[in-house]
């Protein structure tokens, strides 16, 4: 059977919206899951993006739903190299076309945090969202 409906659940992660300044982070609580797929989803750039006009996205996992702490390279599958301060993307240059960037968290903490922080002047919003991908019930 090919049945991935029952076997999943989805959070939002950054509700969808034309966005041009930092949000609230939502709190992913992935208990009685054993697995997570973050996916991110960004329209082109609303502004043309540099080094002082940009978005970082940032992740960060917590054990107590608190503290939360930056993300690590090894809390994640996916993404080629190392990562600086949980940020597992940075828009620094011109983004004509929409993309999508899915990760995979193995980490081994409980709550999930994805933040979309702006830096410079964002008159003209770009579009966002994500969802993180709970797998692997625990089924007791």
């Amino acid at each position: 059977m090919r049945d991935i409906h029952h076997t999943i659940a989805m959070e939002t992660a950054i509700v969808p919206a034309l966005l041009s300044a930092d949000g609230t982070p939502v709190e992913v609580d992935l208990q009685g899951y054993d697995a997570a797929e973050v996916v991110l989803s960004i329209g082109p750039g609303g502004i043309s993006f540099t080094e002082d006009n940009k978005i970082e996205f940032i992740l960060s996992h917590s054990l107590d739903g608190v503290t939360y702490t930056p993300v690590t390279a090894g809390d994640l599958d996916g993404l080629e190299g190392d990562i600086e301060g949980g940020v597992i993307l940075s828009l620094t240059e011109e983004k004509p076309e929409a993309s999508m960037l899915c990760l995979g968290y193995v980490g081994a903490l409980r709550y999930l945090k994805l933040s979309a922080v702006f830096s410079g002047t964002h008159a003209e919003g770009t579009a966002v969202s994500a969802v993180v991908i709970k797998g692997r019930p625990n089924l007791a």
